[in-house]
């Protein structure tokens, strides 16, 4: 073992509550969730930077010692890579998301270039306060809140479910969970799928949310169909803990990507849960097909469309008018599109005469 001091700490590895001072491992377990210290061996221009485990986006500069977490991510617009079969000092590793995501397999995508190339320094070691001589390699999955069975009483939950990444999920969470509270309901919140990245709950905090969660405080790096459910149950029953009026989840990526989306909606506890689901698409075919694929596969039906297909007139018309729904875009038109869920939030919503 030998010392380091990490220059840049990533927001992945926050319940391990590192600090710059580090000791350092050769023993590196190649899974998803192990700490490892790495050199930063290249520079970038864009999408240079990471977030630390205060939220904050910091850039990289060659030469930096970060501190970051094994995972794979499966990005439709972003680097993608996996967890490789083994991890030694010496190796050469890639920076897969802001969160502070390593792996291995990224290639160069057109608009923010090629990964951060990293070279692996070793694990960092986590020392418990029973021993403080013999430590073990650091582990997000071990430093995790507690699981948790998905409680039998909730209060009414909305779901923001997209066609794909960057469909206008978190601005659509963040703006309804903005006129709940203006309204006077107390709001939970927290994103149930993806790769592990604070910027999302920060978001629906700095509107009101409290808290705000995400599945990585539950020990899972990136979701998938066999981790999200476990995930997500845990992530509810902590947020019921606060006893809110209203719970809003983001399900991260869209219908057809492999973190798990598809998996939530097939649990019948989670699905019998939600009162109202916002559905964000790009475009009018994204509509029609999530629309199908929510009917047929799980029998639900969004409450409301939001997204960049309602940006105009035309996609709006489309929704409204060939598929049915209300339509209304988060940026131009916040109120409608939290009096089209308002509706859907049981006894709470008319009781207290939210949007009224």
């Amino acid at each position: 073992m030998r010392r380091c001091i990490l220059d840049k700490i990533a927001s992945v590895t926050k319940h391990t509550e590192l600090t710059r001072n580090a000791v350092l491992s050769t023993n590196i377990p190649a899974k998803a969730g192990t700490v490892i210290a790495a050199r930063v061996l290249s520079s970038k221009t864009s999408y240079d930077t990471l977030e630390d485990v205060h939220g904050r986006m910091v850039c990289l500069h060659p030469g930096d010692v970060i501190a970051g977490a094994l995972g794979h991510r499966d990005a439709l617009r972003g680097f993608s890579g996996y967890v490789p079969a083994s991890v030694a000092v010496g190796d050469h590793l890639q920076l897969l998301n802001k969160g502070g995501v390593i792996g291995t397999g990224a290639e160069t995508v057109p608009g923010v270039g090629e990964p951060f190339e990293l070279e692996v320094l070793g694990s960092v070691v986590h020392f418990s306060d029973a021993d403080r001589r013999h430590g073990e390699p650091a582990d997000v999955t071990k430093a995790a809140l507690p699981a948790a069975s998905l409680p039998t009483e909730l209060p009414p939950v909305v779901c923001l479910l997209g066609t794909s990444m960057d469909s206008g999920k978190t601005t659509a969470a963040s703006v309804l969970i903005a006129s709940l509270v203006h309204s006077g309901m107390k709001v939970a919140a927290g994103k149930l799928t993806g790769v592990s990245l604070l910027r999302d709950v920060l978001a629906m905090s700095d509107c009101g949310a409290s808290p705000a969660m995400i599945f990585t405080d539950f020990g899972v790096v990136t979701t998938d169909k066999n981790n999200a459910v476990e995930a997500a149950h845990s992530l509810l029953a902590t947020l019921v803990e606060s006893e809110p009026d209203v719970i809003v989840l983001e399900m991260g990526d869209g219908l057809l990507g492999t973190y798990g989306v598809n998996a939530l909606l097939a649990d019948q506890g989670l699905r019998a849960a939600l009162s109202a689901i916002v559905l964000c698409a790009s475009d009018p075919v994204g509509a029609w097909g999530a629309v199908k694929i929510l009917d047929e596969r799980f029998g639900l039906s969004p409450t409301v469309i939001s997204g960049p297909v309602t940006d105009t007139p035309v996609g709006r018309r489309y929704c409204t008018e060939d598929l049915g729904i209300p339509a209304h875009n988060a940026l131009l038109d916040a109120a409608s599109l939290a009096s089209s869920v308002a509706p859907e939030l049981s006894s709470i919503a008319k009781a207290e005469g939210v949007f009224a």
